[in-house]
């Protein structure tokens, strides 16, 4: 159904911005649908109401995962944890030690790596009880968190597939352990085993929580380029990615990537492994032309042209158009801002955005 723009949405709400991402606060609009529903409609639909901003999703991380604690990302009924509660035991006991100065956490040097081959992990890895975790009563305590109206993501952090590979044998070790013959088959029963361990954490997560998609982070490369070949991502992490994806949608959820990295040689093996959004590095990967290239496949987290914020507001309002056209004309495409941008969302520029984005995707929901 068609939700046609009408100019009193530009009256500020009763809530007059929100806190988006890096620091920066987003205008909200009297929005025609809730904005839970607008990014539900462009990540799974591909058909935007207006042009996201990210403003209209949020990240939940229950306590009741000990991954969140350990990575220093907990925000149980909405206070995030100080700095010396994070920290810890993830779910597999590995000890992660969270370091202030970088705002996050690694693995404690000071333990050995779990497996030094793959071929031990049925030997030696401790699988996690997820039945003894008390996801009811964490259910209970942030049910009034999550009636917040925005589309609410559950991420995970430490992943199912390389990233978690990493965590139990090093960086170097599980690089080689992708392409090394004698430790290929051990890995994909692992990535088989760890994709039906998460399978089965979606399940106890749409239980519950008012949770509507999934960010799982697998970073696939570096500031040049990927870590391994578009190949052996493909033969050894996709079919088991496409695996989780497929559950997460059969939940009717949002299955979102996060993959650091310049990994733009990589995107269709995202698309091939099930993913509905991926938000890229902008400063190493070109967003407009993942975009142009595969947006109709996945929906990509892209980068307007940056403008001087301290401009006169019709040179503002000249950028957003000018976004407006890249972004919002083309059928069967969806795009969410990027959160690299999310400080210039902010003046005439935001209002403008807002307003020719609608006008846009209305045009093309009648057309389509």
């Amino acid at each position: 159904m068609t939700v046609e723009f009408n100019e009193s949405e530009m009256e500020t709400a009763g809530v007059s911005e929100v806190y988006a991402r890096l620091g920066a606060h987003i205008p909200v609009y009297r929005y025609p649908i809730s904005m839970k529903e607008a990014w539900r409609r462009a990540c799974l639909d591909k058909k935007p109401v207006w042009l996201n901003t990210g403003a209209e999703a949020f990240s939940f991380f229950p306590d009741v995962i000990p991954d969140n604690r350990c990575r220093g990302f907990c925000n149980e009924e909405g206070v995030s944890l100080t700095d010396s509660e994070k920290g810890g035991r993830d779910m597999f006991g590995v000890k992660w030690t969270y370091i202030p100065v970088a705002g996050g956490s690694m693995e404690d040097p000071s333990e050995p790596h779990l497996l030094q081959d793959a071929n031990e992990w049925e030997e030696k890895l401790i699988w996690p009880d997820i039945d003894s975790w008390d996801f009811e009563g964490c259910g209970r305590r942030n049910k009034k968190l999550l009636e917040n109206g925005l589309f609410n993501y559950i991420p995970f952090m430490n992943g199912c597939f390389f990233e978690r590979l990493i965590s139990f044998m090093g960086f170097e070790n599980a690089a080689v352990a992708l392409i090394d013959p004698d430790q290929k088959e051990a890995v994909k029963r692992l990535f088989e085993r760890t994709s039906d361990l998460f399978c089965r954490i979606v399940d106890k997560c749409c239980d519950a929580f008012d949770v509507d998609g999934f960010l799982v982070h697998d970073d696939w490369g570096g500031q040049s380029g990927p870590f391994f070949s578009f190949q052996t991502g493909r033969e050894m992490i996709v079919p088991y990615m496409r695996k989780l994806t497929d559950h997460i949608h059969s939940k009717g959820r949002v299955a979102e990537l996060h993959s650091c990295g310049k990994n733009e040689v990589q995107t269709e093996n995202f698309i091939a492994a099930g993913w509905d959004v991926w938000m890229p590095m902008a400063d190493i990967n070109d967003t407009r032309k993942l975009f142009e290239k595969y947006g109709d496949k996945i929906v990509i987290g892209i980068v307007p042209d940056m403008y001087d914020r301290e401009a006169p507001s019709e040179i503002q309002k000249m950028a957003a158009r000018k976004a407006v056209e890249q972004f919002c004309t083309k059928q069967g495409k969806a795009c969410v801002i990027n959160k690299y941008f999310t400080p210039y969302i902010q003046g005439a520029y935001a209002k403008e955005l807002y307003r020719q984005s609608r006008i846009a995707c209305g045009r093309l929901e009648s057309e389509g």
